[in-house]
């Protein structure tokens, strides 16, 4: 027989025992002994990030002197930078430098784009500072693009699949994950921003770069604890060459003498290189236009080696059907990040302009609400994960209760409703401030409690409970092994571009409505209408559920085989291929 086209039982069984000798190895590390470090220095991350983002438009309109409209499309597009960049810092970790460098490298950069804001607040003279300033913040933004994509997908490579005992642990492990990080962003949403607005700006930015170095030193004392995954080669390589042999062979037919021959690769599992463990996915139907790339017809047949932008795997084949599943799942949730980014903007400004005392002397700084959103999601998690799932698992039969894609729909119509919700809150606002004559006076105190806001920020915190969380699952899960950090850095992305479609759905709104005279978004919040902007959002909101529900209702989710169907597959595949030789 030709080895080249038919699978090898000796390198199958040379592979076992290497994975079986490296596993053994590998047994005293990772688990939740090595992820919990992770997830300190993600904590200390999220604690820097909101510590700036939750008050950064108060800087811009109180300090910069900027226009509200302005300010807020300038954080969106910080916001939305900083999460476009993971698509490049996960790149270079899948492809070159791995994980656990790229977490090094950007972190040490985060930690240097921190002391640079501090300063550019203190020590740099006024007529730098602005410039100073947003350099330091895009500085930040490129340590974000290596540090998100991989410390999630780091943290979750220290659970075994192949254990079972932390299969399990890793079937929490995404909802704990993602309670950790909130905690971290509560706690500067309260902290770092009372100090913001009640000390000074550098105390606060201060605070944050130090949080920065406590991270990057609980990061290296775990330094021997960590499963570490190597670098396989650019991922997209291996995808461009699906396409080349499928474009190649769109004239051969899909069975070849009558009969589907289809390549496997003998290793089992990933294309790339020094891959430790096989997988091996199930062969559907979707995107069959690709399955040209497997098959094997006499060019290939008579070649003496496998022409990889010719014939790919079977798994190489279905990795690149997965990849592209996702995509209009992650169109399907850019809304959803659209509606969200008013939580750093104009929720803020909404709560600025009402009563905030608590007791005589101490007024509730608006940024501050945010941590609410962190409360919710304190809650939540712990509800879903304890309460929901067991009584769904009961109803569905499900071992999640409901799907991941069930999950992300839920929090999608929760977005909707939050913001026909803000809509009416800003009507009440807006009434109140008619009621006593202060409708011109953008300043005024205007005597409505700011609690009256709770609703928005609960209804925030438990959609991202939904979709957030199912976002990052589908992303790790659903990716092919050796992609995962661009998986991570995928569904990252979506909050970015969510952010640029807000930024231009109020630069729309604002050239619209300034033709008719009447600026829905003006500085002046009393005579402006930003009860309108919110009926937009849940008017897009709703057209874009819509949209996912019809999405999901076709979705394939990953499929893979089970040890004894391959070698009884093998077994025939291999027979077939030598009656026909």
């Amino acid at each position: 027989m030709d080895s080249s086209v038919t699978p090898v039982t000796m390198d199958n069984d040379h592979h076992r025992n290497s994975s079986k000798v490296s596993s053994q190895k590998e047994s005293y590390k990772g688990g939740w002994s090595a992820a919990i470090f992770v997830i300190f220095v993600e904590m200390a991350e999220r604690f820097a990030f909101y510590g700036l983002a939750g008050n950064l438009i108060q800087y811009l309109t109180n300090n910069l002197g900027e226009p509200v409209a302005t300010a807020a499309k300038n954080v969106n597009t910080w916001i939305g930078v900083s999460a476009i960049f993971p698509l490049l810092g996960a790149f270079i970790a899948d492809s070159y430098l791995g994980r656990f460098k790229t977490i090094l490298a950007s972190s040490f950069i985060y930690f240097l784009g921190m002391v640079l804001l501090s300063l550019s607040v203190s020590v740099i003279p006024v007529h730098s500072r602005r410039a100073v300033f947003f350099t330091a913040l895009y500085v930040l933004a490129i340590g974000e693009g290596g540090h998100k994509p991989c410390v999630q997908t780091f943290a979750a490579d220290q659970f075994d699949e192949n254990n079972p005992k932390e299969k399990a642990a890793k079937s929490s492990f995404f909802n704990w994950w993602y309670l950790g990080i909130v905690t971290g962003a509560s706690v500067a949403i309260v902290v770092v921003i009372y100090l913001q607005d009640n000390v000074s700006w550098t105390a606060g930015f201060g605070v944050l770069a130090g949080s920065l170095a406590v991270a990057l030193a609980l990061f290296l004392i775990g330094i021997k604890r960590y499963r570490r995954q190597r670098p396989t080669g650019s991922p997209f390589t291996a995808m461009a060459q699906v396409f080349v042999a499928a474009a190649k062979k769109w004239r051969v037919s899909e069975t070849h003498d009558g009969r589907g021959i289809c390549y496997e690769d003998e290793r089992g599992g990933s294309h790339g290189q020094g891959q430790t463990k096989g997988y091996n996915l199930v062969r559907t139907k979707q995107f069959r236009f690709l399955d040209k790339a497997m098959i094997i017809d006499d060019e290939d047949a008579m070649s003496k080696t496998k022409n990889p932008w010719r014939l790919c795997s079977l798994n190489q084949v279905e990795e690149v059907k997965l990849v592209l599943r996702l995509i209009p799942i992650w169109l399907g949730c850019l809304m959803f990040c659209a509606v969200i980014t008013q939580l750093h903007t104009f929720f803020t400004k909404q709560g600025s302009t009402m009563m905030r005392s608590i007791g005589p002397n101490f007024q509730v700084p608006p940024a501050a609400l945010q941590s609410l959103v962190g409360f919710t999601i304190l809650i939540a998690v712990p509800v879903y994960d304890r309460v929901l799932v067991p009584m769904a698992r009961k109803i569905t039969g499900h071992p999640s209760g409901i799907t991941m894609l069930q999950r992300i729909g839920i929090g999608l119509f929760v977005s909707m409703l939050n913001m026909v919700v803000a809509g009416l809150i800003e009507t009440a606002r807006v009434n109140t401030a008619r009621k006593h004559g202060l409708m011109d006076n953008p300043k005024a105190v205007i005597p409505m409690s700011v609690w009256w806001l709770l609703p928005q920020y609960v209804l925030t915190g438990i959609g991202d409970v939904f979709t957030i969380v199912g976002l990052q699952e589908v992303f790790y899960d659903q990716m092919p092994e050796e992609m995962r950090s661009i998986g991570a850095a995928a569904y990252i992305s979506i909050v970015g571009v969510g952010s640029f479609i807000n930024t231009a759905i109020i630069s729309v709104v604002q050239v619209i409505t300034s033709r008719h005279g009447n600026v829905w978004l003006g500085d002046n919040l009393n005579r402006a209408h930003l009860n309108y902007f919110y009926w937009v959002l849940a008017g897009l909101s709703a057209i874009n559920l819509c949209v996912y529900m019809w999405i999901a209702s076709g979705f394939v989710y990953k499929k893979v085989e089970n040890d004894e169907t391959r070698e009884g597959k093998e077994l025939e595949m291999e027979g077939y291929l030598e009656v026909k030789v």
